[in-house]
């Protein structure tokens, strides 16, 4: 027991959530060998598939997971998002973010919270007790909330995110070995704070996961030589996770949750060109080789992952669609989409929302007006500029799926039923006796009453 135990009381209780980005519960399950610790966790309280979020993107899922509520509270919908009433982009961060984080309820409601790694947390919070901000921060010195957690993540060889330029790499062996590194390194970081004993949260995510999904989860899925060492990767990983739970005291309490599944990309359907050539999207110029821009008399255009616009008057600058037209466009919209079939003949589309059905809140006003969730192996593009097809491959071979991220926990007053992101952040908050009556979340907490 440290001091910081003794001076706050043992009956306090304190929680460790560790985030295993788009780990699917299928591949857990059905590799006991690999997830031995996983296995353990869940003997000793429960663990399940949970779906994801629509869309199930990482940077729209971690906002969610993390808040409680959707995109449409949070304001982030993926990995670029719209100015309204501007033909501008942005990279959502950390300040983007409009609800609250479960860190900040618990730190509002008098307790301590270590964060680390969490995307779209960039710039890191001066008003929580030490973070380290995720992907997309530029640097160590800028991820670090202060100099002296600069300082522990310079001593342990800290990488803010794999380098996925290596995964471009026909032989996979230079981007497993920084993998492997950067997850080293993650966990030693986890390590030295877990044993600082001065949290009432601890919040952490392995990142590297979904990395290395994206570029061997195919060959995992077709036991190709690289198959191996996919799995000898998630060995290493649940190797640190038991060392995490064994590590903690008895009054602390271990969950782990993804933030989507994953399946094999077969074929990455450009949208943008499927709107072209289906009539609601035109450009300046057919050539595949040269920029182009769209044309004024365009009615529809596409943003990753699966997000459909009507390009509306009065909303958009350059609108082509009268309101009076706008349902009979979106209308047209999802036919077209149902109809959407892959180079086998085989359905893309496997959900299409129209947006005000699944996004509420005053972020909705950036919201799509149709969203898509594929059917496993099509990926869903949306880049601008002709292409020379609608459906292509590229270097990725896993893709983000919705419906089988995991939840594992210790904790056997946790039931995994009929389970989605937005329950984690009610659920950690009444583990923790956070009071958040006053708080509209989308979910709703685990525990048995």
């Amino acid at each position: 027991m440290g001091l910081f135990d003794r001076l706050r009381g043992d009956d306090d209780p304190r929680l460790v959530f560790l985030g295993i980005d788009g780990v699917p519960y299928d591949l857990v399950e059905e590799h006991p060998d690999v997830f031995d610790n996983l296995h353990r966790i869940a003997d000793a309280g429960a663990g399940g598939r949970i779906s994801s979020i629509v869309p199930p993107e990482s940077s729209a899922c971690w906002p969610s997971l993390t808040t409680g509520v959707n995109p449409g509270k949070t304001g982030v919908y993926g990995f670029q998002d719209r100015e309204i009433g501007s033909d501008e982009t942005y990279v959502p961060m950390g300040k983007h973010v409009r609800a609250t984080r479960v860190w900040d309820r618990v730190t509002a409601d008098g307790g301590d919270a270590t964060v680390l790694n969490v995307p779209v947390t960039f710039p890191p919070q001066g008003d929580v007790q030490r973070m380290v901000s995720g992907f997309l921060s530029p640097s160590l010195e800028s991820a670090a909330s202060d100099p002296s957690v600069q300082s522990v993540l310079e001593e342990h060889d800290y990488r803010i995110d794999v380098d996925a330029k290596l995964g471009h790499d026909e032989d996979k062996s230079a981007f497993l070995e920084n993998a492997h590194d950067t997850l080293d390194a993650r966990y030693d970081v986890f390590d030295h704070y877990l044993s600082a004993d001065d949290w009432d949260l601890f919040f952490g995510v392995f990142m590297t996961t979904d990395r290395v999904n994206h570029f061997l989860f195919g060959d995992y899925a077709n036991d190709t030589d690289d198959a191996d060492a996919f799995l000898e990767f998630y060995r290493a990983l649940d190797d640190y996770i038991g060392r995490i739970y064994d590590s903690l005291p008895d009054d602390v309490s271990l969950v782990i949750a993804s933030d989507h599944g994953f399946t094999e990309l077969v074929h990455e359907v450009n949208c943008n060109e499927w709107l072209a050539r289906n009539g609601y999207l035109g450009y300046d110029t057919d050539d595949p080789d040269e920029l182009a821009d769209i044309s004024a008399d365009t009615e529809v255009f596409s943003f990753i992952p699966g997000r459909f616009f009507v390009n509306l008057e009065g909303r958009e600058p350059d609108g082509a669609v009268p309101e009076a037209e706008y349902e009979a466009v979106r209308d047209r919209l999802i036919d077209d989409l149902e109809s959407m079939t892959g180079p086998d003949g085989s359905s893309v589309c496997a959900q299409i929302h129209r947006g005000e059905d699944v996004f509420d809140g005053p972020a909705a006003d950036i919201a799509p007006d149709v969203v898509v969730v594929p059917e496993d192996s099509f990926d869903l593009k949306s880049g601008f500029g002709r292409k020379d097809a609608v459906f292509g491959q590229g270097p990725r071979n896993g893709m983000h799926k919705f419906s089988n991220a995991c939840l594992f926990t210790d904790d056997d007053r946790i039931a995994i039923d009929d389970v989605d992101l937005f329950d984690l952040t009610p659920t950690l908050l009444e583990m923790l006796e956070v009071d958040a009556d006053d708080a509209a979340f989308d979910g709703r907490s685990l525990l048995r009453s």
